[in-house]
């Protein structure tokens, strides 16, 4: 049986009103962390110099890894230990886990990213 023009077109509509919602979860992800370190040393200068000792690490962390960044100013001031280390380790799960999330999430599973014709 035939499918009908429309249906495919319908389809493809709904398949495109889903990637702006994707797009916009991930930017968040990638850019939440970021925007709230930019934030806060603008706000607690202080906090982020008695955390860090040199420049250079905090950029690292923007970039490289911004949820263990936030996480360590945030426990540091008082030494890391006990509870602090789960918080840590969380925040490098975080981390790893936006690297590793478009190698190991496959586009066949994600709403709307169907295998490219």
């Amino acid at each position: 049986m035939p499918v009908h023009p429309s249906a495919t077109l319908r389809s493809a509509v709904l398949e495109s009103e889903v990637n702006p919602a994707m797009c916009l979860f991930l930017s968040l992800l990638l850019f939440g962390p970021r925007v709230v370190i930019a934030i806060w040393w603008l706000v607690e200068p202080l906090r982020w110099s008695a955390a860090f000792d040199t420049f250079i690490l905090p950029l690292l962390g923007f970039l490289f890894l911004p949820w263990t960044t936030l996480m360590y100013v945030l426990v540091s001031p008082f030494g890391i230990d006990g509870w602090d280390l789960l918080w840590m380790g969380l925040a490098v799960a975080a981390d790893l886990a936006s690297y590793a999330g478009g190698a190991l999430g496959g586009r066949g599973r994600v709403p709307g990213y169907g295998s490219p014709a």
